[in-house]
């Protein structure tokens, strides 16, 4: 069953993926607001409300209705700065952010982890991507979607030299870890949020490659 939503909040619009998903969202007829609250303001649209701010403080002034809440949001450990500080915006801020889109009253969440999210990995990046997946399922989504990318290509604003070099070679890999494009993954999510079923779906990079076509 297909979905026509219009009412949609997004976090993390100014990110690679953020960024192609809120042109999406703005471009499509059927969406009448798109609530994204961002750290800087964003170019204006006559369907975006665009609170600035640091997130966390904002979360109590949003205002519904919601029907669909997307989260882009994530940093490096080298940009957050330390292990602590990664765990605040990609656990403790996501993990927030998710509640009040429920009581916003969105129905589906959608959010960006990672490919080899697990809350037991001995891998600490992996490790907190998985606790942020399993918290989102303690909360009792009526409908939750995780997509978990490989390697996003794209160009950042501030581009990360790691990326820059491993973006090409992880073209060359098959299955699940070949990289995607930050556009086919925007794609890939609107057409996820389109979809309306019960429960928590796991979207792998290779399935998302192929709805991002």
């Amino acid at each position: 069953m297909y979905l026509t939503p219009q009412h949609i909040l997004l976090a993390g619009a100014t990110g690679l993926t953020g960024e192609h998903l809120l042109d999406r969202l703005l471009a499509e007829p059927t969406v009448k607001r798109v609530l994204a609250p961002t750290r800087r303001p964003l170019a204006e649209h006559a369907h975006l409300e665009n609170p600035v701010g640091p997130l966390l403080p904002l979360l109590a002034d949003l205002q519904g209705p919601v029907d669909i809440a997307f989260s882009c949001l994530g940093t490096t450990i080298k940009q957050a700065g330390s292990q602590e500080a990664f765990r605040e915006v990609d656990h403790t801020l996501i993990v927030a952010y998710a509640q009040r889109a429920l009581e916003l009253g969105a129905r589906h969440f959608l959010l960006i982890s990672a490919i080899d999210a697990d809350p037991q990995s001995s891998v600490f990046y992996n490790r907190v991507k998985g606790e942020t997946e399993e918290a989102l399922r303690a909360q009792g989504w009526p409908q939750l979607t995780i997509a978990r990318p490989s390697l996003l290509i794209g160009d950042r604003v501030e581009a990360r030299l790691a990326e820059r070099i491993a973006g090409p070679l992880s073209k060359l890999i098959p299955g699940k870890y070949h990289g995607i494009e930050a556009l086919q993954l925007a794609r890939a999510l609107w057409r996820l949020a389109l979809e309306e079923q019960d429960g928590v779906r796991v979207v792998e990079s290779d399935e998302l490659r192929r709805l991002g076509k």
